[in-house]
């Protein structure tokens, strides 16, 4: 035989005898006992979480006396393997004082195989969570002030049963002195160590924690309601905390029109996890119980009344009742191991985007203005911004998670990513608009969220999920349609986008100046997508050049940077005087532009003036919009 062929076998010989079978998850509990689970979060100069599982194990279950342990990876609503495996190091095993050999599966690689020698009742697992240091590594969950423990990156987890079939008994030691928000329960307390409430995997996954010094728990349990619902907040300092009375008002009334919206709870409590902070990084994650919510210090101090609140903490409460308790059939897993697939974002998070909106809206957190102004950005992004829509369609983005894992995209105006959530807010206020007009406004969307949201009150231990049909079913009975083909129509590209913004009597228009809550979220960069085709950052850096727009036929790309404009030094105020003196002229815009080392002098064709999105109301037609966003 060949020297190459004898070492091909080898190798092969070498792999196999380190992928041993992975058992596949029943839905038999683990029958050894509980897992005790203890992380100490105290080490936040160097941002370690310590982690020691104490796991018993029967000898008589073990497959040729190996436990298989598993980190998780398909993390729920990340939709994509994203489990932080690269962040664990320093892995031992141990049982009866005896250290224990491991093997990484070669396949599988967040499987563990343990040997398991006889005798042994209990094994230990010690190892080391290194959170980033740097944003390059991912996100800043431990700062001298606040961290975010996320257990479901902190367990390992035996192979062969549903998470809801291992239970878990955390305990997590906090620094002194700081304050702790989880939806789990405490059992006990002793100094600055927690021990919570023995629950299964799913749930301990499904219930994170933010732990400050400087923390302040604010009520928004609406008058008369017996399920508490409450907004943790941690903050760099204790002066980003004073929240005034008419902004706590508008919050409880957001959890007020949700409660009223879907007319049930999933949860026997819920608690807002909510950081202001410039230096943790920021997040939006739903749990059934509670969510991960992560914005910059100013969202109190700084608030600006026309523009009102972000719609951030509404459309994560959604999610309790949209993507966790109802969940789509083909995202459900048995574990966080087995692959996610995730052909029904649009509905789990596209309706959720909808009706953050909403509720923002409803409840004053956002102004009707504002929530028209933020609208008229999503319109004109998939009227015009979306140059992507010619080669895919909104279906085909649910599988964005899974292909990009939320990198950033060099042209994503082109390339498209994870365009279910707006493009799906889109689908969803065509089809309120749809349902009022043909019940002449005695039904809405509402009625379906009630009718598929907001089935089985106080049930929230597990799970209900729905397919494609299950959503047609439903809407036909709040009107009948042809639904399921007014839906693929729209996810598969056969027609366009912005049909319900029409439907709800409001049309797109440009003006030469942002509208409100543009200017008030715009930042220092310089917004010339619709006119130019450039979106730019501080200092004219190009962060997204529109496909085939003037900017990008004159050769500008992405990653480059404007330096001057006719001449002049950039500045934002700059180039929007040139573009307004090129406005009905012929002559051409002239960019100095810097990409590498290399200067040129790039002339750019546009005449129009500068373009920004309104919406404007469409005379002689019923304002749909303004029922929609009328409090219940």
């Amino acid at each position: 035989m060949p020297r190459r062929l004898i070492l091909a076998a080898l190798a092969l010989a070498v792999a196999g005898s380190l992928h041993a079978e992975v058992p596949a998850p029943r839905d038999v509990p683990y029958a050894a006992g509980t897992i005790k689970l203890e992380v100490d979060a105290t080490n936040l100069p160097q941002r370690i979480f310590r982690v020691k599982q104490t796991i018993p194990v029967q000898p008589g279950q073990l497959q040729g006396g190996q436990l298989t342990l598993l980190y998780p990876m398909w993390i729920p609503g990340g939709h994509t393997p994203r489990g932080d495996i690269d962040k664990i190091a320093g892995i031992v095993f141990t049982g009866n004082g005896q250290r224990l050999e491991w093997t990484r599966d070669t396949v599988e690689v967040a499987a563990f195989h343990v040997t398991v020698p006889e005798g042994v009742s209990e094994i230990t697992a010690e190892f080391d969570y290194l959170t980033p240091t740097d944003r390059s590594q991912g996100r800043i969950v431990m700062t001298p002030e606040m961290l975010n423990l996320q257990f479901i990156s902190t367990v390992l987890y035996p192979a062969g049963h549903y998470a809801s079939q291992v239970t878990f008994d955390p305990v997590v030691t906090y620094p002194a002195g700081w304050t702790a928000f989880t939806a789990l329960h405490v059992e006990s307390s002793s100094g600055n160590t927690v021990d919570y409430e023995d629950v299964p995997l799913d749930i301990l996954a499904d219930s994170p924690v933010f732990a400050g010094r400087h923390a302040k728990q604010i009520d928004l349990t609406p008058k008369g309601s017996k399920v508490p619902v409450r907004l943790g907040v941690v903050a760099d300092a204790a002066k980003y905390l004073e929240a005034k009375p008419e902004q706590v008002r508008q919050h409880r009334k957001m959890v007020e029109q949700a409660l009223k919206l879907f007319g049930a709870q999933h949860y026997d409590h819920y608690q807002f996890l909510f950081s202001l902070s410039g230096k943790m990084s920021g997040i939006g994650l739903e749990h059934q119980r509670s969510s991960e919510n992560g914005v910059g210090t100013g969202y109190f101090t700084d608030w600006k009344e026309k523009a009102g609140f972000t719609d951030l903490l509404a459309h994560e409460f959604t999610h309790s009742w949209n993507g966790k308790y109802r969940r789509p059939a083909d995202l459900w897993t048995p574990n966080y191991n087995v692959p996610m697939q995730d052909s029904l974002l649009w509905v789990y998070e596209g309706q959720t985007q909808y009706w953050g909106n909403v509720l923002a809206a409803r409840s004053g957190m956002r102004p009707q203005q504002a929530s028209l102004d933020a609208l008229a950005l999503v319109a004109a992004t998939y009227a015009d911004n979306r140059p992507g829509l010619s080669w895919r369609n909104v279906q085909d983005t649910t599988n964005d998670p899974i292909i990009a894992a939320r990198a950033p995209r060099a042209y994503r105006n082109y390339q498209m990513s994870e365009d279910y959530y707006r493009a799906g807010q889109l689908v969803w206020l065509e089809v309120d608009a749809l349902i009022r007009a043909k019940t002449s406004d005695r039904k809405s969307l509402d009625d379906f969220a009630r009718a598929f949201f907001g089935i089985n009150d106080g049930e929230w231990k597990v799970q209900r999920t729905y397919t494609f049909e299950d959503v047609v079913a439903t809407l036909d009975g709040i009107v009948a349609h042809d639904w399921a083909g007014f839906l693929r129509e729209r996810l598969d590209g056969k027609v366009g986008l912005t049909g319900g913004l029409e439907a709800a009597g409001w049309r797109l228009v440009y003006k030469d100046e942002p509208n409100a809550y543009a200017k008030a979220n715009g930042g220092s960069g310089g917004d010339f997508v619709y006119s130019l085709g450039l979106s730019l950052g501080s200092g004219g850096a190009v962060n997204d050049v529109r496909w085939d727009s003037p900017a990008f036929n004159a050769g500008i790309g992405t990653g480059a940077t404007i330096v001057a404009v006719n001449g002049q030094a950039y500045g934002k105020d700059v180039l929007e005087d040139a573009v307004k003196a090129a406005k009905g002229g012929n002559q051409p815009i002239e960019l100095l532009v810097k990409s590498f080392d290399r200067y040129r002098t790039v002339p750019v064709h546009w005449h129009d003036g500068l373009r920004y999105p309104h919406l404007e109301r469409i005379p002689g037609t019923p304002d749909r919009l303004a029922k929609i966003f009328t409090p219940l």
